[in-house]
């Protein structure tokens, strides 16, 4: 007698809750600009990474050890020290940084360079796909990204530091996530994102000082706002992202990260009262747009092609 194949239903639920994963993910980064131009104002760019990365890390540490996770095996040592290094490390450090040269506009539109050197990366070292629809999503949202940016600067000019640091922050974050896809092949999400943030952080040490010197004379407003970039946008995300990475390519996932920008002028809106213009407006909804298209494979696909897949891991 053979056996059932699975319901619709049984199929989808892991690509429910990497989708899911992934929509936290975006929510948590969006709001962290909101909570750096904060806490940057009383913290300087290192210290603020050192504090965000030791505020995360306890937190990642305690679910460990609860949990009992242990130490990742050794295969995925060399993704986790790559990616702790160049994402948890450098990339936080630049980016706050380049946001104190730059503004925000400025600063969403060179970082959102990223995607499009995650795909260019995944494909080249992991072998990622590159199917036409994730290809023209990209280029719908990275004209959002370029609309949003236009929109939101300023009439001052551009620092040519706070770009070039944005630029690297942008080549950071992209190298890191290509490094931690194969990580994720090895441990878990939640090891991969507790010992890449203990890499982070340690990389981040000779800014203690700072970090101690500055909590000493920051706001309480300001601390707090560093303790939430490393619990949510850096325990929680991370991990989430993790998850999300796991279960479909760095490419797709690269693209997802383009509606950060739109919902950056809705938070901006609704937490700061910033009224985002026509072109703005119009900028996010392509944004939005464009992760639509670029993760739409995955349902025509199944819609042409109903049999199973060997293994659910293998989501879109």
């Amino acid at each position: 007698m053979m056996n059932p194949a699975p319901s619709p239903t049984t199929r989808l639920r892991p690509e429910v809750l990497a989708a899911g994963a992934a929509v936290v993910t975006v929510v948590l980064w969006a709001s962290a600009f909101v909570s750096i131009r904060s806490a940057g104002a009383a913290y300087p760019p290192g210290a603020l990474a050192l504090g965000r990365l030791l505020s995360g890390a306890l937190v990642l540490g305690l679910i460990c050890l609860v949990r009992r996770e242990g130490v990742p095996p050794r295969p995925a040592w060399r993704g986790i020290a790559i990616s702790g290094l160049l994402w948890f490390g450098v990339y936080m450090v630049v980016l706050n940084w380049g946001e104190q040269q730059v503004d925000a506009g400025t600063a969403a539109l060179v970082v959102n360079i990223g995607p499009l050197l995650i795909a260019l990366l995944g494909s080249r070292l992991l072998g990622d796909p590159m199917p036409p629809r994730l290809l023209a999503g990209m280029a719908v949202s990275f004209a959002g990204a370029v609309t949003v940016g236009l929109s939101m600067s300023g009439g001052d000019g551009s620092s040519v530091l706070g770009v070039a640091l944005c630029l690297l922050a942008a080549m950071t974050y992209a190298a890191g996530v290509v490094a931690q896809k194969p990580a994720l092949g090895a441990a878990s999400a939640l090891q991969v994102t507790t010992f890449g943030c203990l890499v982070g952080a340690v990389c981040c040490l000779p800014f203690a000082g700072q970090l101690v010197q500055g909590a000493a004379h920051a706001p309480l407003s300001a601390t707090l706002d560093m303790v939430y970039l490393g619990v949510f946008p850096t325990a929680l995300a991370f991990t989430t992202w993790a998850y999300a990475l796991a279960r479909t390519t760095a490419s797709r996932m690269g693209a997802t990260t383009y509606a950060v920008p739109a919902l950056v002028v809705l938070m901006s809106w609704l937490a700061l009262g910033e009224v985002p213009g026509p072109l703005t407006l119009a900028g996010g909804v392509l944004c939005l747009a464009g992760v639509a298209v670029s993760r739409s494979r995955a349902r025509t696909a199944r819609a042409a092609a109903p049999e199973p897949e060997p293994r659910s891991e293998r989501v879109s």
